[in-house]
């Protein structure tokens, strides 16, 4: 790429990721610290993606997805999963009408732009699979009607780690349709500080809105011109397939490597970081940045690594240190 045509592609996003710091700082009046975790949410947000968000409780998962919500003028749906929740409890049901004699759709909570599923785990694979056509379909069955879901559309799920009695494993072709996987660990002991004060007295005002679902498409778009180096698709690329044909001792750790829809993650997801960095061009670092959010729900470890106690987590650091960087 030219070095005027990128020029102008920094200016270009520079002018267009303005509303980046406002949003943050409106984010901010709320969340304390979770830096990574509302990085992560607004890539999602302008790479058309969804997120599984993974801690304990008390961490302000709920809350960080409330906010977001609240500060880019989009409609918000929570929706609490438990054992006994249906697949019309998400996606709606047909009504009947004794007056007319026929059925009509009533559309459930699915219907929105950002749709919270709270411990997603405690849901059946029934409500689990009507959730996964939300999700890759961008549309919802009710009846014998079809309607296709609002733009944006994201599914933000929350699941609890250390609670594991009445949950339902998430079956990897679910955990694959998820963009990112974000672990949210505890504050810092400042951040608490932070938190102590501030929500002692009354909670904080919420956010206000500062930017509309037509801006966001529009981010969209841009996002997706950011350029992208012929060396970082090998980069790319020698990472996934890292996963897929391990070496030395990753061969005995991972089962499965990375899937094709990972490579595309990966890149959509470094645009997005660089993006949100006022740049218009991928970096090696945007990518190494992104790529545990990207692959620590798609390989999968062998019984070998977990008898040694090997993370995924583990596993993908190495996998990054062995590939070369361009």
């Amino acid at each position: 790429m030219a070095a005027n045509s990128l020029q102008q592609m920094n200016q270009r996003v520079q002018r267009e990721a303005a509303f980046v710091a406002p949003l943050v700082d409106e984010i901010n009046r709320v969340i304390v610290g979770q830096e990574v975790l509302i990085n992560r949410l607004l890539i999602a947000l302008l790479c058309d993606g969804h997120v599984l968000i993974e801690g304990v409780p008390g961490l302000a998962k709920t809350l960080a997805v409330r906010t977001l919500a609240a500060a880019t003028h989009l409609k918000f749906q929570r929706i609490q999963f438990t054992p006994d929740l249906l697949p019309a409890d998400l996606t709606g049901t047909q009504i009947y009408s004794p007056r007319t004699g026929e059925f009509t759709p009533r559309f459930g909570p699915v219907f929105a732009n950002i749709v919270l599923a709270d411990e997603v785990n405690r849901a059946p694979a029934k409500v689990q699979s009507a959730l996964l056509e939300a999700m890759e379909e961008r549309q919802v069955t009710v009846g014998d009607e079809t309607r296709r879901l609002d733009e944006p559309f994201l599914v933000l799920a929350t699941q609890n780690p250390i609670e594991q009695e009445g949950t339902y494993r998430l079956p990897e072709a679910q955990l694959d349709r998820f963009m990112l996987k974000v672990i949210v660990g505890y504050p810092s002991r400042e951040q608490e500080r932070d938190i102590l004060r501030r929500m002692a007295g009354d909670p904080p005002a919420p956010p206000s809105p500062v930017i509309e679902a037509a801006a966001i498409l529009h981010a969209r778009s841009v996002v997706n011109s950011i350029y992208v180096d012929p060396r970082i698709e090998d980069y790319v690329l020698d990472l996934v397939f890292a996963t897929r044909e391990p070496q030395g001792k990753l061969k005995g750790y991972i089962e499965y490597g990375a899937s094709p829809r990972a490579t595309l993650a990966l890149i959509r997801a470094s645009r997005a970081h660089a993006f949100l960095r006022g740049r218009g061009f991928v970096s090696p670092e945007d990518v190494k940045q992104i790529a545990p959010d990207v692959l620590r729900h798609r390989v999968i470890a062998t019984f070998e690594a977990e008898a040694e106690n090997v993370s995924v987590d583990q596993l993908i650091r190495q996998v990054l240190s062995q590939v070369k960087v361009p």
